[in-house]
């Protein structure tokens, strides 16, 4: 990655655009932050920023999702975990936020609310277009400098990850710089066979990138957990009934042909857990009626996939095996981290919410490298340029000669 750092830059006295991704579990119930590993994922770029005036952003959840929120906790947990005074403004490319930007001092913190307030940051854009964006437009003029250490969102094609690096210098917060330095060099010590375990409920994202796993040789086992593995058993017809998500027709038909082209790389779970009244009730799945709703895996299928794990070169594991906020509920996806964390393999786990557990289950120092991007990395691991990382390999072709 060839791509400016903040060491090529003087800061002092300059305003910076710092996109970051605070995107963190959310209590669906109270709205409380569960987890605050990306937040304090920010802290040592903001520090080497410590002499400029730093404005943040970020997005929580996505449009009518139950974690979709502002951004003022955040701003607390932050101002908390640093210690310092942390501004924070309920707008995103307003008067108000404008107005934030324009009155900082050197040394100052600013928050933006949610990104994704903002229409244009919830669709893909090209780099050119996504320059001409309204939020490009207004806040480009107020910065010196973009900075992007936002490596969880780094796959998408958003205005705030791939605009301003058009109009204005960008280069790679600490974060980013590491995450791909480490990558790399894990990437050529991988061995055979590779395993990956796919959670979580990012369905269509987690499609594409399994195609391009298996056809470039870093998927010989995909061990399916969660959202995903729901959609595999529907195409297999082990659940016989409507899952209720998004382009069900779509995903459920491009899994059964993943299936059909590749019938000895998956495995689905054997066995579930549900909730009956408030308990935790493990089946088969063939047991399963159709109100029933899978809430995690059962032993069968943590045992299945402990032994396929155990006997793997690299494991890379992704996304929460069920919905393991509650602690009933914990049960799988606990139990394949600690056989990830146990194995001999070269072991990867990512995404926020495999970070926090990882973290409540003390397993971090077992395990190679740790990133709490999902989406970005497993896309990453295919071979795939990421947007992000182009967006500042361009920038460093375009800012360096100047």
């Amino acid at each position: 990655m060839k791509v400016l750092t903040l060491d090529d830059f003087d800061l002092k006295g300059k305003t910076v655009f710092l996109r970051v991704d605070m995107n963190c579990p959310i209590d669906p119930v109270t709205m409380e932050i569960l987890g605050t590993k990306r937040i304090e994922e920010a802290i040592e770029t903001l520090t080497a920023l410590k002499d400029a005036k730093v404005v943040v952003a970020s997005h929580q959840g996505r449009v009518g999702n139950n974690d979709y929120t502002g951004m003022d906790k955040h701003a607390k947990v932050l101002e908390k975990l640093m210690n310092r005074k942390i501004k924070y403004v309920e707008d995103v490319i307003g008067e108000a936020a404008q107005n934030a930007i324009k009155n900082l001092e050197n040394g100052d913190i600013l928050l933006l609310d949610n990104l994704r307030l903002c229409a244009e940051e919830n669709y893909e854009f090209t780099p050119e277009n996504a320059a001409k964006t309204i939020m490009v437009s207004r806040l480009s003029k107020l910065f010196d400098l973009c900075v992007l250490d936002s490596f969880p969102s780094a796959h998408r094609s958003h205005p705030s990850i791939i605009g301003f690096p058009q109009v204005i210098p960008a280069c790679a917060g600490k974060i980013a710089e590491r995450e791909v330095r480490n990558l790399d060099k894990i990437m050529t010590i991988a061995k055979a066979p590779h395993v990956i375990v796919l959670g979580g409920s990012k369905v269509p994202d987690r499609l594409e990138a399994i195609k391009l796993l298996i056809k470039n040789g870093r998927a010989d086992h995909v061990l399916l957990t969660g959202l995903i593995g729901n959609v595999f058993m529907r195409a297999q017809a082990r659940i016989k009934s409507p899952l209720g998500i998004k382009r069900e027709d779509e995903v459920v038909a491009k899994a059964h042909a993943l299936i059909g082209e590749y019938p000895d790389v998956f495995a689905t779970p054997v066995d579930i857990a549900i909730d009956k009244d408030g308990q935790r009730v493990e089946m088969d799945v063939r047991e399963m009626r159709k109100e029933d709703k899978i809430f995690d895996l059962g032993p069968k299928t943590v045992d299945y996939y402990s032994k396929i794990i155990a006997s793997a070169g690299t494991v890379f594991i992704s996304g929460p095996a069920g919905f393991f906020e509650k602690k009933e509920f914990s049960y799988g996806t606990n139990a394949l981290l600690k056989a990830v964390a146990n194995s001999m393999a070269t072991t990867i786990v990512s995404g926020g919410h495999l970070t926090t557990a990882l973290k409540q289950l003390e397993l971090s120092d077992k395990i190679e490298h740790i990133s709490t991007a999902g989406g970005a990395l497993v896309l990453y691991l295919t071979g795939e340029k990421l947007p992000m990382i182009k967006a500042l390999e361009d920038a460093a072709i375009k800012y360096r000669s100047k």
